[in-house]
């Protein structure tokens, strides 16, 4: 399973991106599609995530309110709409997959997830 991220570029603090992930060969129709980070000399940390099972979503505290997941499942995508970009959301964007059904506190977890994509960058401008 190969998942293709895209999207990321060089924004002003204040503007908006949309990245996108897609998965070319299955269907996601039931798991979890999920978004993590990683900032320069940081660890890779979780962003968002999307339940299909119970068509919810859930993000980090950081990023609530300003990032969106979203998915179309007739294209095989999901989406991450970033807007209000600060310079502190700078990083490599992931997606990453699982086709087992998580509990809430497990989104958290990288490890929970299978297939990632080759990451995206953000860079967000002061």
């Amino acid at each position: 399973v190969q998942l293709q991220a895209c999207g990321g570029g060089l924004v002003q603090a204040g503007g908006s991106l949309r990245l996108s992930c897609g998965a070319a060969e299955r269907t996601f129709s039931s798991g979890v599609m999920g978004w993590f980070r990683q900032a320069p000399g940081k660890e890779r940390e979780f962003v968002a995530a999307y339940r299909w099972s119970v068509r919810t979503a859930a993000y980090a505290a950081s990023v609530k309110a300003r990032f969106t997941i979203s998915k179309d499942n007739a294209k095989k995508m999901v989406y991450l709409q970033m807007n209000s970009l600060k310079p502190e959301d700078t990083a490599v964007y992931y997606c990453a997959v699982t086709t087992r059904g998580l509990i809430y506190s497990a989104l958290f977890s990288q490890r929970e997830y299978e297939y990632w994509g080759q990451g995206t960058l953000v860079t967000v401008s002061s």
